[in-house]
């Protein structure tokens, strides 16, 4: 979905192809817990239990809800105490409006110094009001199981978006705000999460028009609107302009079989394969005959004139809101609060990291121009790789690196999830002194059954939040993978203790304040935080039962899927570590170009040989995993590396040309597939086909706006890190304490609470990075994106 447009609300964002939602910061707890490994009719150790509460469904459905208790009533989803019955998210929407509308009226009153100094906290309580409703409704109506509660959750959605619709027309807070910042004597009392809160909030209110005269506020308004209607659209439509091609049985004797039964018709001289999709992406990969691959990739890389027209007009619209609100383009709106800042220094950026990437890309260009050569026999000097030859002769390399031994198993023999689960665990023990510790079900808690709870266990603060973890396949459950932040992280502030008391003297104070979702209070600070709930995303297959041959098979990952795992775990630990008051800047709120590093990050100690020795086993013999298995899967994935980081350089280029003032300035009218052409003309190994239009399934474009260059950025951060504080993984540094502390204290408790170049800088010891700007994304791209 598209962002929020209300300043006041840092929406959810998502990073494709690997997802996630909004994060949070970590709260604080010295209280004992007691928790499910401590119960008594559990006797096996916290590890031992998470391993089977994931891989043993019988023993889940004991533990969820221990024998000898008695049913109470319901607790209400996510323990929200409105959330016992559907229309409860009605009831706690009208809540939330009328404890917003307290708030407004606060910050719009305020005129004491003292009524002055507390506007960041009032403004980031208001965000936290709308958010926490947003983010859970958003999350159920999009994964709950049960259409009444989708339905509900919607209905909750739509109403407090329009809420915050209302906010968009009412300058008075960024009025007040802004007068308030202006003030030495008030801002010289706010601490720095404060005073980082009123930046971002009066930047955001920048970029909403709302100092603009009525008429033209009112054409933003219409503007924005078009570009959700058209994002939806073009999103929607994504489509080949030709759904099926026919080729005849002999062009296709090298796709597999099996994969050829998907095939939509069949006919006595050929078949008909879609154009897109997996059939289309196997043949691609196998078909030794060039006019065919040919044939597929030209068909399945053109959409129709009616798309590209959607693309113009939602790219031209974008373009217009950016001129409205005094930019020069929307990626210079855009780029304004993150650490690139502006389109310069992102294509510094990227030109950076494109010249790093050339030596690579040339080896992988002349390997695979050798094999097309042996393989056609042809001593023509014009034969040349072409677009569609590259994903071929990646295959037939990876095919000629895979080892012919026979193994009694494959790699996921040694992954099933509840390993995996233990592995990730004791590695943020390791490094963080954190653990995940498995907690029976109340009534009513979660959306699905299979759905299992994890309390986060710090080593000497004892809970600091939750995590739902919503792993298991099931019908109508989205495919992709995705962290959601349900909840952030937040200090309960004194004041408001004695607001619940005065104005719903009957009910518990917490109660009122924090909807029944848990809380803790540290004794030593004597301070109380709301915990960061979270939920994770996968679509693994289930145990398998007593009722099927194999019983008592747990769910076995492939190493893809483990890696999915500890990329997803790496944001669910930035929400759970980053350590704020301010939920607007806590956890993953953060600048989007900053909040992917985390999750890359782990990418490197799931291959990392020491983690894998934490928890690899086969899952009947309990034999350590061969990392020789790894080591091969790793060569062949390295092995097209610079092809992919080239690609995905392209095609944040062509995000960046887009989001220029080209769409509104381009001689000759705005031509999409000629700026495309453009692009990788100047920088790409090979020349896209003049008859493709392949940006009509840029579907990216929409999320990112301006910021597709954000992955490769983090993952060229995440190598370094890698190296210099991890040693990458050389005598046992993925596991020293003193390394996950620095980067626990430099990057991940800080939240989006400090800038995100100054977090780096004091990680590596650099001060040239702590100033951001073009030379910074310069020296990033130099380091190359190192997997």
């Amino acid at each position: 979905m598209l962002k929020p447009s209300c300043p006041l609300i840092r929406a959810p964002v998502r990073y494709l192809p690997l997802r996630c939602a909004i994060g949070t910061s970590q709260s604080r707890r010295c209280l004992a817990i007691a928790t499910a490994g401590a119960s008594t009719s559990f006797q096996k150790p916290d590890d031992d239990i998470l391993r089977t509460v994931f891989d043993s469904p019988s023993f889940w459905h004991d533990f969820r809800r221990p024998r000898g208790l008695t049913p109470g009533k319901p607790s209400g989803l996510f323990c929200n105490r409105y959330l016992t019955h559907p229309e409860g998210f009605l009831d706690l929407s009208q809540a939330t409006a009328e404890k917003c509308q307290r708030l407004i009226a606060r910050v719009e009153g305020a005129s004491t110094r003292e009524e002055r100094c507390l506007i960041p906290q009032l403004l980031d309580r208001l965000s936290d009001s709308l958010c926490r409703v947003l983010d859970m409704a958003d999350f159920v109506r999009s994964t709950h199981s049960d259409d009444i509660w989708r339905q509900a959750s919607t209905q909750a959605y739509a109403m407090l978006f329009e809420f915050m619709n209302v906010l968009n027309t009412t300058p008075n807070l960024k009025t007040q705000l802004e007068s308030a910042r202006g003030d030495p004597d008030i801002e010289a009392v706010w601490n720095n999460e404060e005073k980082m809160v009123a930046k971002i909030l009066l930047t955001d209110f920048s970029k909403s028009a709302i100092d603009l005269p009525d008429d033209k506020r009112q054409a933003f308004v219409d503007l924005s609107n078009q570009i959700r209607q058209l994002g939806t659209k073009f999103v929607e439509d994504m489509r080949p302009e030709i759904s099926t091609v026919s080729f005849r049985n002999r062009q296709l004797k090298d796709v597999d079989p099996l994969v050829l039964r998907h095939a939509q018709e069949k006919h006595s001289i050929g078949i008909s394969i879609p154009t897109v999709g997996p059939v289309a992406h196997t043949a691609l990969r196998s078909m030794r005959d060039e006019a065919a691959r040919r044939h597929l990739y030209i068909a399945g890389r053109t959409t129709p004139k009616s798309q590209l027209q959607t693309l113009q007009d939602f790219l031209q619209t974008r373009a217009k809101v950016a001129n409205l609100s005094g930019y020069r383009s929307y990626a210079d709106m855009n780029l304004s609060d993150k650490l690139a800042q502006t389109p310069v220094a992102v294509n510094s950026f990227l030109s950076a990291l494109f010249k790093d990437n050339e030596s690579q890309i040339q080896q992988e260009m002349d390997e695979m121009l050798l094999m097309k050569k042996n393989e056609t026999e042809g001593t023509d000097s014009r034969v040349q790789i072409e677009a569609w030859d590259r994903d071929y002769y990646q295959t037939q390399q990876a095919n000629k690196q895979r080892s012919t031994s026979r193994r009694p198993d494959f790699m996921s023999a040694y992954f099933s999830l509840g390993t995996v689960m233990q592995g990730v665990s004791r590695l943020f023990n390791h490094l963080y002194g954190v653990r995940f510790v498995p907690a029976p079900i109340s009534p009513g808690e979660v959306w699905d059954p299979d759905v299992r709870r994890l309390d986060v266990i710090d080593e000497t603060e004892g809970r600091i939040a939750v995590l739902y973890c919503d792993l298991f396949a099931r019908s109508g459950k989205s495919p992709n993978p995705a962290h959601f932040t349900l909840r952030c992280s937040r200090r309960i502030h004194s004041s408001e203790f004695q607001e619940a008391s005065s104005l719903f003297p009957n009910l518990d104070s917490m109660q009122v304040i924090n909807d029944g979702m848990a809380t803790a209070h540290n004794p030593t600070t004597k301070t109380t935080y709301q915990l960061p709930t979270i939920a994770l995303i996968c679509d693994f297959p289930e145990p398998v039962t007593a009722s099927h041959i194999n019983a008592n098979e747990p769910t076995l990952l492939s190493f893809r899927n483990v890696q999915t795992l500890f990329h997803e775990m790496g944001h669910a630990i930035h929400s759970i570590l980053g350590r704020t008051a301010c939920q607007v800047v806590s956890g993953t709120r953060c600048a989007t170009d900053f909040a992917e590093l985390p999750s890359v990050l782990m990418e490197h100690f799931v291959v990392d040989p020491h983690v894998l020795a934490l928890f690899a086993r086969h899952w009947q013999t309990d034999v350590p995993l061969p990392y020789e298995m790894v080591a091969e899967q790793l060569a062949i994935e390295h092995k097209g590396q610079g092809v992919e980081t080239e690609h995905q350089i392209l095609l944040a280029m062509l995000d960046q040309a887009y989001h220029s003032d080209l769409p509104l300035t381009m001689p000759g009218g705005f031509d999409s597939t000629k700026v495309l052409q453009d692009v990788w003309d100047q920088y790409g190994s090979v020349r896209e086909p003049r008859e493709t239009s392949a940006q009509g399934f840029f579907g990216h474009l929409v999320e990112y706006g301006g910021m597709y260059y954000s992955y490769l950025f983090d993952r060229a951060i995440a190598g370094k890190v890698w190296e210099e504080v991890f040693h990458g993984g050389r005598d046992g540094g993925a596991l020293r304490r003193e390394a996950g502390q620095r980067f626990r204290d430099e990057v991940l408790k800080w939240g989006g609470s400090r800038d995100g170049w100054r977090c780096l800088a004091g990680l590596l010891g650099d001060e040239k990075l702590k100033d951001g700007g073009s030379e910074a994304m310069a020296e990033v791209g130099k380091w190359g994106v190192k997997d």
